[in-house]
């Protein structure tokens, strides 16, 4: 198999010019700035540090542009991701979930390199509405704690048990965090509307006005709620050491789940943006490749104290409607955050987490694609049905069981709507009125006809009963009809060679007649056209009943012509 490496910067560089480099500089300077406040706020809500989520930011916004397969793929951490890394985080420890991000890298790396981009497409549409809703409500339901400033010291990671926590203590809200993120939260959700009326707000993307205006008000009011400082003691101003997690070999098998979670749910979101990119830029991105950057974010961050990282939807389309065009302005994103963390670090210790936690959840309420619900009544039940497990179980168990049972169940109800559209029909001739040699004396017919029509598989094998049935009479020659047959699989082969041996024992020769190209090279290959004999295979149905016709030598003299 032959490994494709080709970057899409490579294709971008030959003809860049200074009008382009100046697009993607005052792009990524604006989608850097954007990432601060987005890669903080995800981190902490992840249950990891800020400067965890920044250094993600900074190595995978950096790796993804430089060896992604698209032209404007911003990487970094995401909203979806927070439920998956903040599980990790409370059940084995932050040193398991950068071991964790690793594999799954490994395994990102892997399916680039063997081309297995394009199959992240077989996920069903309901599949990924459900978790991608599902993942929405449990980042909302994380945020509560911080949102309403509930003495809560350890969230639990599961479902009811954090209901039950958030519940014991509804009663130690803190009025100043809660009003501070409401009105964070009320102002990020009307911003566009206001940057419309606002020529300054039209500057700044919403979650750094948010985080400006939250903080500046915290700072001057002197509000006693919770900031990165009190609570993280700020953001180191230098770089981090580099080293590899402290793992021993056992770690890595209670790993594997949960990196597989981690690089399931990266391919599809990475992919997911970059098809949303090209449809902006009309582009061409290269599944594969994007693959293999996302492998290399994943392996590459935890080595800077970072944790899972994928395409951020928000982030490249921000980049693309500022005029990034080239993987230049996705570089040019991860230095302004590095210059920040080594410019601007003490300021982030006056951030409230009040107002990174009012981001989170707009992420949250935007995320999540609502009007799927209203909608459900215009589709077929197995749709809604596997929408609506998918989405439930993703919020109550697990994203990984969730997206087990959605391709579960879309793979029963695909089988079961297959064998459905599988038919096999007796097909009446004209001539059973005309010739009465055709018949036996109680009036059931010599020479049976039946038509296939669709997939005959391991769902629908059960189909050539029907042939067998004693109601269908005894025929001396039965002809199979396979002209609108489009695909037969080993199951269906093994039907059809079990029906053969049992008409062989009656007495009766099979005939076959206008084979596809598909099931005609599997019955070839099968070596079942030569236990058939290949006088029996016909070319239509006309040439089927002359050969019946020879087959029973009292008809000839009848009105053989006809057929």
């Amino acid at each position: 198999m032959k490994i494709a490496f080709r970057p899409k910067l490579l294709d971008c560089l030959p003809g860049y010019n200074r009008a382009q480099f100046a697009k993607d500089l005052a792009s990524g300077i604006t989608v850097g700035v954007l990432a601060l406040p987005l890669a903080m706020a995800f981190a902490i809500a992840s249950g990891c540090s800020p400067a965890a989520g920044i250094w993600t930011a900074i190595i995978a916004g950096f790796i993804t542009a430089a060896f992604g397969g698209s032209r404007v793929q911003i990487g970094g951490p995401t909203g979806a991701f927070i439920p998956i890394v903040y599980g990790i985080v409370a059940l084995h420890g932050y040193a398991n979930l950068m071991g964790a991000t690793i594999l799954a890298g490994i395994f990102l790396l892997a399916m680039g390199l063997a081309r297995m981009g394009q199959l992240i497409r077989f996920i069903p549409v309901s599949v990924v509405i459900g978790f991608t809703n599902g993942i929405a409500v449990v980042i909302f339901l994380a945020q509560i704690k911080d949102f309403f400033g509930l003495k809560i010291d350890n969230l639990p990671a599961e479902f009811f048990h954090r209901i039950k926590a958030l519940a014991a203590n509804a009663h130690s809200v803190d009025l100043p965090t809660l009003a501070l993120a409401s009105a964070c939260f009320i102002f990020l959700i009307s911003y566009n509307r206001l940057a419309q009326h606002v020529a300054l707000l039209r500057r700044a993307p919403g979650p750094l006005a948010v985080l400006i205006v939250g903080t500046l008000v915290s700072f001057l009011f002197d509000l006693p709620v919770e900031t990165i400082g009190s609570r993280f003691h700020g953001i180191p101003q230098e770089l981090p050491a580099l080293g590899f997690p402290d793992l021993s070999i056992h770690d890595f098998g209670k790993l594997i789940s949960p990196a597989i979670t981690i690089a399931l749910l990266g391919a599809i979101e990475s992919l997911l943006s970059a098809r949303v990119a090209d449809g902006l830029i009309d582009d061409r991105h290269d599944p594969n490749q994007e693959l293999v950057a996302q492998g290399l974010s994943n392996i590459a961050a935890p080595f800077f104290g970072g944790f899972a990282a994928t395409g951020a939807i928000a982030r490249t389309s921000t980049n693309v409607k500022t005029g990034g065009r080239t993987p230049i302005a996705g570089i040019i994103h991860a230095l302004v955050l590095l210059g920040i963390v080594l410019i601007a670090a003490p300021l982030a210790s006056y951030v409230p987490l009040a107002t990174l936690s009012a981001i989170v959840m707009v992420v949250a309420v935007n995320m999540g694609e609502w009007h799927e619900f209203t909608e459900l009544r215009r589709y077929t039940n197995n749709y809604r049905v596997i929408l609506l497990a998918t989405f439930l179980v993703t919020v109550i168990f697990d994203l990984t069981i969730a997206v087990e049972l959605g391709m579960v169940l879309a793979c029963l109800f695909f089988i079961y709507r297959m064998s459905e559209l599988t038919r096999i029909e007796r097909r009446p001739l004209r001539e059973e009125a005309d010739d009465p040699h055709l018949l036996y004396p109680d009036g059931t017919m010599r020479v049976a006809t039946w038509q296939m029509f669709g997939s005959l598989f391991f769902g629908a094998v059960n189909k050539l009963e029907v042939l067998l049935d004693p109601a269908a009479g005894h025929p001396e020659v039965v002809i199979l009809d396979m002209t609108q047959l489009i695909q037969l699989d080993t199951t269906g082969l093994e039907g059809l060679e079990s029906l053969l041996d049992k008409l062989k024992k009656r007495g009766c020769t099979l005939l076959v007649c206008g084979m596809n190209s598909q099931p005609a090279s599997l019955l070839q290959r099968s070596g079942f056209i030569d236990q058939l004999g290949a006088a029996n295979v016909c070319a239509d149905l006309s040439a089927a009943l002359k050969r019946a016709y020879i087959l029973l030598p009292d008809l000839m003299g009848g009105n053989e012509d006809n057929y």
